[in-house]
């Protein structure tokens, strides 16, 4: 699809930020969503607002041509348009994070396990979603390739050693990865941190925190820094 729900953004786009990849390949762009996000909280939010200052690396693969359109070229370094399988064997890029976010469905089983061996010798992190209900989904907007093809649970990533499982409601959300283990050292520690407060019902020192880092993200950089982020990967 080339949308799809927003009900795991925050998990995605926390996991996202705590990797601080350099450089990103996002397997399906469909409407773009996820390379924006990128763009704005590892760019623009690090005080590099100007498109000649950007210098995250966001490729993209997409197999409907159709989808794309001038916003996703913007956004995008480069964008690979076919099937993924046949894309990642002859890419020269070794990505910091590859993004599977609700596409690995769109495979057949015996297809998707080839996809997340591909990822893991084209990258060096992966995040993963796909609904958690099994729903059925056929040809949309025009696309065949749309249809559902497969359903995946906890225990078809059991082989994985390196992964972290993170709940929601609507979506298995799955990383995998080089930074496993640190990404889930600081889940913890950013949930503890904002956890405790609640819990004693000091519910006025989580709002401190939140505004404080607030300020802290939205307060853009001074001259100096921007001197020092060196040249735009971009091209």
């Amino acid at each position: 699809m080339p949308s799809s729900h927003f009900f795991q953004l925050n998990e995605i786009v926390e996991l996202i930020v705590l990797t601080q990849p350099a450089s990103i390949l996002d397997v399906g762009v469909g409407f773009g969503k996820y390379g924006f996000l990128c763009r704005e909280y590892l760019d623009v939010l690090d005080g590099r607002q100007e498109i000649h200052k950007w210098q995250r690396r966001i490729d993209g693969i997409e197999i409907f041509k159709n989808y794309i359109t001038p916003l996703q070229k913007l956004i995008y370094n480069h964008i690979y348009f076919g099937n993924a399988l046949d894309i990642l064997p002859t890419l020269t890029e070794h990505y910091d994070l590859i993004l599977l976010i609700d596409i690995i469905e769109h495979f057949d089983f015996a297809d998707g396990q080839k996809l997340l061996q591909l990822c893991q010798q084209y990258g060096k992190n992966i995040i993963i979603s796909t609904p958690r209900i099994d729903l059925p989904q056929n040809t949309m907007f025009g696309n065949p390739y749309e249809t559902h093809r497969s359903f995946y649970r906890k225990s078809d990533f059991r082989k994985f050693s390196n992964k972290i499982f993170v709940f929601n409601f609507f979506s298995l959300i799955v990383y995998l990865g080089e930074q496993a283990p640190s990404i889930r050292k600081k889940l913890r520690k950013r949930r503890l941190l904002f956890s405790w407060p609640i819990r004693l019902g000091f519910k006025h020192i989580v709002r401190k925190m939140v505004l404080k880092a607030m300020a802290q993200m939205f307060t853009p950089k001074s001259p100096t820094d921007e001197k020092s982020d060196g040249a735009s990967t971009r091209g």
